[in-house]
């Protein structure tokens, strides 16, 4: 995928909305770093629960190398593995799609009211 780095950039300035420190193993044995090296964009990417406490993120072109995450807890591993899905192209596609279609329903065909139903009520009222 492409991307503009200053883009980035200011993306990195802008609040999180979640921030932790977790342990994080890149694909390579022992690349483990003191400080950010990168980003990863999550785009066509799986998060996947390993071991208790911890997390992986692959991505479907090469699902064989991971990202692994360790969390202090299984309730903030949880946090973050539903945060990193929400925060998926794909997951905001899915909602996109979904509420443009719930805009479309029409709200009084729940109760039963049908289109040529109110119609013929509002030719009573003339």
């Amino acid at each position: 995928m492409r991307y503009n780095e200053k883009e980035l950039q200011a993306l990195s300035r802008q609040p999180a909305e979640m921030a932790a420190e977790l342990g994080m193993r890149g694909p390579k044995k022992g690349s483990d770093e003191a400080e950010p090296v990168g980003a990863l964009l999550l785009e066509r990417c799986r998060v996947v629960r390993e071991e208790p406490g911890t997390f992986s993120i692959s991505f479907i072109e090469d699902p064989e190398r991971k990202y692994h995450f360790e969390c202090s807890s299984e309730e903030q591993c949880q946090e973050w593995m539903e945060a990193l899905r929400r925060a998926s192209y794909e997951f905001m596609r899915r909602s996109l799609i979904f509420y443009r279609n719930e805009i479309r329903k029409d709200p009084l065909e729940q109760f039963g009211i049908s289109e040529e139903a109110r119609f013929q009520l509002s030719g009573l009222q003339a």
